[in-house]
């Protein structure tokens, strides 16, 4: 079997004199920890009726995910992790037209490219 993978290019890095190294069995551990968090949920529930009360909750998630994500970006600070107003000025300042670009057209791929072009575009300027 190292024999055969010793043949293939992408994986004559992962190989040694001992067989198959560490690297190749932790590419398919890691594929295994992100199959189940996405199988099993899906397998339970696929034969349950969900309350309603539970996926209008549940519509809420990714948005609040979404968005502190966002504000961690751009008023927290890598050194020391402090909240910072105006640290990051162009991104604050983008995040203003991306919230506007957001709310008239409805479109995230709009508010994604809004967002790059006015980073970009403040950045220049500052």
């Amino acid at each position: 079997m190292s024999q055969f993978l010793t043949t293939l290019p992408l994986l004559t890095a992962v190989t040694n004199d001992k067989g198959i190294s560490y690297h190749l069995l932790l590419i398919i551990l890691g594929g295994i920890a992100a199959f189940i968090p996405r199988y099993f949920p899906m397998r339970i529930f696929t034969k349950r009726k969900i309350p309603e009360w539970f996926n209008e909750w549940m519509k809420y998630v990714p948005v609040s995910l979404f968005t502190s994500l966002v504000v961690k970006g751009i008023f927290i600070t890598t050194e020391g992790y402090h909240f910072v107003p105006l640290g990051h000025v162009a991104q604050i300042i983008a995040a203003v037209f991306v919230v506007i670009a957001a709310y008239i057209t409805r479109s995230m791929s709009i508010s994604v490219i809004t967002g790059l072009v006015m980073v970009f575009l403040i950045s220049l300027v500052l």
